[in-house]
């Protein structure tokens, strides 16, 4: 039975202009490839809060990525390469989450030598100070910089209306009545 060659890994990490270390393109990369599975210690919310405080460090912590509202994936313990993929409010790929794991896919055909980024769009809770603004800034340098990691005001204000409607929706087939202000 012939033997299939091994397939060049599309990417290698080395220093980025962006952050810190960044995956670059080793060969061409065709829009819709799966790239690569975003893999890690997989705990909790609260594991993860108590392991990284976000207040007492300097920068973020990018290598934590929410699977559910019980599990998030930590890519500093027992991750792969895929917590080099930086952040572009531009991105060329994109995190697809099925079933509790998380893959990186091309969104477009990729060049050899490319930078691969998607975009972080860490969820906004509505109540960001300047600090917290100044810890989450962008360097993406892209023209459509949103000069945030976190979600755009409107992407945050229309998650929280979509929410409403729901939780509006579920009390209207429950019957239950609208709640007062």
């Amino acid at each position: 039975m012939p033997t299939r060659a091994p397939r060049t890994p599309p990417f290698e990490i080395r220093f980025s202009p962006i952050a810190g270390r960044g995956a670059f393109a080793t060969r061409a990369i065709a829009r819709g490839e799966r790239i690569i599975e975003y893999v890690g210690e997989r705990i909790s919310h609260a594991v993860a809060d108590a392991r990284y405080d976000d207040a007492a460090m300097s920068e973020h912590h990018t290598f934590l990525f929410a699977v559910s509202n019980r599990t998030v994936i930590d890519a500093a313990h027992g991750g792969n390469d895929a917590r080099f993929i930086n952040h572009s409010c531009a991105p060329n790929c994109e995190a697809v989450i099925d079933r509790s794991r998380v893959f990186i896919d091309a969104v477009r055909d990729i060049a050899v030598g490319e930078e691969l980024f998607y975009d972080y769009e860490y969820q906004r809770s509505g109540d960001e100070a300047a600090e917290d603004e100044a810890r989450y800034r962008c360097a993406c340098g892209a023209a459509t910089c949103r000069g945030s990691i976190m979600e755009s005001r409107a992407a945050y204000e229309a998650r929280v209306a979509a929410e409403a409607a729901k939780r509006a929706a579920k009390r209207a087939t429950a019957g239950e009545p609208a709640p007062t202000s």
